[in-house]
C-alpha cells in the first residue's frame, strides 16, 4: 500500500508555515505523514527531511508547495529529484507547478518534459538567493556609507574605568583585577583599553 507524504519547510523558526499546511489540507496526507524542518534550505541536511526520506518507499507520494520548499541549491534540488524518483522510486508533485509531477507523463516524453521543468525552476529558486544576498550586500555597503553602525552598540566606560586602567598599566593590578573591577570579561576591557588608549 502506498502512503502520501507532505514536506514543509520554512527558513526559520518565526517564520510561519501556515500557508503551506493549508495547501496540504485538501489533500488526503495522513496528518503523522506531513513532515516540518524550519531552517535554511541551502542543503539537505534537516532532521525531519531526512526522516521522511528514510521511511519512504516505492510508488509513495511526496507532495511540497513550491520547487524552493524543498532546496535553494539547484545542484542539490536535482540530486535530491534524481534520489527519490529514481533510486526510490518515489512520485513528486508539485503544487505550485501542475507539470511537476511524475505521475503524469511516465513515457519518455513527460519525464524528459519534467526534467527540463525541474531545471529551469531549480535555477530560478537559487538565483532568487543569491539575487537576495547580493541585494543584501548592496544595502549593507549603502548603509555603511551613510553612517549606519551595525551590531550592538558598544557599552559606555564604567565610571571608574580611567582610574582603573591607570592602576593596570602601571602594574598595581592584573588585567582580571582590572576587568572585575570594571564588571566586563578580560576580553572586553582588553579591547576597551586599547580603544581608550588610541582616542588619547
Amino acid at each position: 500500500m502506498a502512503n502520501i507524504y507532505g514536506y514543509i519547510r520554512v527558513s526559520s523558526r518565526d517564520q510561519n508555515e501556515e500557508r503551506q499546511t493549508a495547501a496540504f489540507q485538501r489533500l488526503p496526507i495522513p496528518k503523522k505523514n506531513i513532515f516540518i524542518d524550519k531552517q535554511s534550505g541551502k542543503d539537505f541536511d534537516r532532521p525531519s527531511y531526512q526522516c521522511m526520506v528514510r521511511r519512504m518507499k516505492k510508488d509513495d507520494l511526496l507532495y511540497i508547495k513550491s520547487i524552493d520548499r524543498l532546496g535553494r541549491s539547484y545542484g542539490e534540488i536535482l540530486e535530491q529529484w534524481r534520489i527519490l524518483t529514481k533510486e526510490k522510486g518515489v512520485d513528486i508533485e508539485v503544487l505550485d507547478m501542475p507539470l511537476l509531477d511524475t505521475r503524469r507523463g511516465k513515457d519518455l516524453m513527460g519525464t524528459f518534459l519534467s526534467d527540463i521543468v525541474l531545471q529551469v525552476l531549480s535555477f530560478v529558486a537559487e538565483n532568487e538567493r543569491t539575487n537576495i544576498r547580493q541585494r543584501q550586500a548592496e544595502g549593507i555597503a549603502a548603509a555603511k556609507t551613510r553612517g549606519v553602525k551595525f551590531g550592538r552598540p558598544a557599552l559606555p566606560y564604567p565610571d571608574n574605568f580611567q582610574n582603573i586602567h591607570n592602576d593596570w598599566r602601571k602594574k598595581k593590578i592584573t588585567l582580571r583585577q582590572a576587568a572585575d573591577a570594571c564588571g566586563m570579561p578580560v576580553g572586553t576591557f582588553y579591547g576597551k583599553a586599547k580603544k581608550f588608549e588610541n582616542s588619547t
